[in-house]
C-alpha cells in the first residue's frame, strides 16, 4: 500500500463505519416493523382455504418493503458521496454512480481516494442483503407451519 494513501483510507473508514452502523440499524428496525405487521396480518386474516395465496401476497409485500429499505440506505451512501464531492451533484447520478449518459461510471474526484469507501459500501450491501435473506427465510419458516397446521386440522 502506498503510504500517501493511508490518510485517504483513514478518512474512508471514518465516513464508512458510521454509515454501516446507521444503515444496519435502519435495516434491522425496518425489518422488525415489517415483521410485526406480517405476523399480524397472517395471524388475523388467515383463511384456512386460502393460506397459500395470502402467504404469497404477504411475502411479496414484505419483499417489496425490504427493497425500499435498501433504496433508503443507498440514498444515505449517495448523499455522503455527494457531500464529500466523490460523485456528481445530480441525485440520480449519485444514486446510480453513473454520469449523464448513463453508460459509464462517473469519475470520482480521486479514484484512489475513494476505493476503500467503495469496498466498504459493498461490504455494507452484503451485510444488508444477508439480513434481508435471513429475515425472509425466518418469515417463511415461521408462517409455513401455520398453513400446514391448519390443513391438518381440516382433515
Amino acid at each position: 500500500m502506498n503510504p500517501t494513501n493511508v490518510g485517504a483510507w483513514i478518512v474512508d473508514w471514518a465516513w464508512s463505519l458510521p454509515l454501516i452502523v446507521l444503515t444496519v440499524v435502519i435495516h434491522v428496525c425496518g425489518l422488525a416493523l415489517i415483521g410485526e405487521k406480517v405476523v399480524g396480518v397472517l395471524s388475523e386474516s388467515l383463511d384456512r382455504r386460502r393460506f397459500l395465496p395470502q402467504f404469497t401476497a404477504v411475502m411479496g409485500c414484505t419483499s417489496l418493503l425490504a427493497t425500499f429499505l435498501h433504496g433508503i440506505e443507498a440514498a444515505f451512501w449517495a448523499g455522503t458521496y455527494r457531500f464529500l464531492g466523490a460523485l456528481p451533484q445530480q441525485v440520480r447520478d449519485a444514486l446510480l454512480g453513473q454520469c449523464d449518459d448513463g453508460l459509464r461510471p462517473c469519475e470520482p474526484v480521486s479514484e484512489a481516494q475513494w476505493q476503500m469507501m467503495g469496498a466498504l459500501e459493498a461490504l455494507n450491501g452484503m451485510l444488508l442483503s444477508g439480513l434481508t435473506t435471513a429475515f425472509l427465510f425466518a418469515m417463511i419458516q415461521g408462517a409455513w407451519p401455520l398453513g400446514s397446521r391448519q390443513r391438518h386440522q381440516e382433515r
